[in-house]
């Protein structure tokens, strides 16, 4: 049922993923990813994911769900996880309850880095992330395409080939309730403020306060959302 009115074909309806109250997933699906957890090695783990990467029937999206808990740090309820998300470094991913990763998704650890993703957290399709050292806080929305680049090599010494200079690691945070426009660009050191709104195509280079609208290349901030 549609709410509101505007130009014609325009509908305002009620928020569905965001809104809805989390169901804990089964006790044996928890114990299923625990014993697999025991008894396979982390290649091992990673080989039986590949193998229902891509199927969409409700099987092979249950096994994505279980095979992520059992390889990644932690894991929530109510994970979804869509065809051919690919996750390096796993084990030091945590997920909250009721993440969607959407198809195609890609999430890039470091063995020793840190990804945290909070509870409510919607990831759209084709999604990369440099997930090194970042942080996504609860009920944050994430356009499709839309990118996080969390480190750089330094370019130094300068007749060296770039890609063979040192990488600086620089953590990337994003506030709760922030929403993350399509094709969005969120460069390494950066912090996007708690309900923020980033536009679509934007290339982010430095903090947005919380509250901000941000968009173009590079973002600058528009206004205050609470501004009337």
């Amino acid at each position: 049922m549609s709410h509101g009115t505007g130009p014609a074909g325009v509908r305002e309806v009620a928020a569905v993923f965001g809104s809805k109250p989390v169901r804990p997933d089964p006790e044996w699906e928890r114990g299923f990813a625990a014993d697999l957890r025991e008894k396979h090695a982390r290649e091992e783990l990673l080989d039986l994911f590949a193998r229902f990467r891509s199927g969409e029937s409700a099987f092979e999206r249950m096994m994505r769900r279980v095979l992520v808990r059992a390889m990644a740090k932690s894991v929530g309820d109510e994970l979804t996880v869509e065809a051919n998300v690919v996750l390096k470094h796993p084990e030091t991913m945590e997920f909250g309850d009721k993440v969607f990763l959407g198809a195609q998704c890609m999430i890039q650890g470091r063995f020793d880095g840190s990804c945290k993703i909070g509870n409510h957290v919607w990831i759209g399709p084709q999604a990369y992330f440099d997930a090194r050292c970042l942080v996504l806080e609860d009920y944050v929305g994430w356009g499709p395409g839309g990118k996080v680049l969390g480190s750089a090599h330094t370019g130094e010494p300068v007749e060296d080939p770039i890609i063979a200079t040192p990488l600086v690691i620089k953590p990337v945070v994003i506030g709760f309730g922030a929403d993350i426009g399509t094709n969005a660009v969120i460069l390494p050191g950066v912090r996007v403020g708690a309900n923020a709104i980033i536009g679509a195509g934007a290339v982010v280079n430095h903090d947005v306060p919380d509250y901000a609208i941000a968009a173009g290349v590079p973002a600058r901030v528009l206004r205050d959302r609470r501004d009337k």
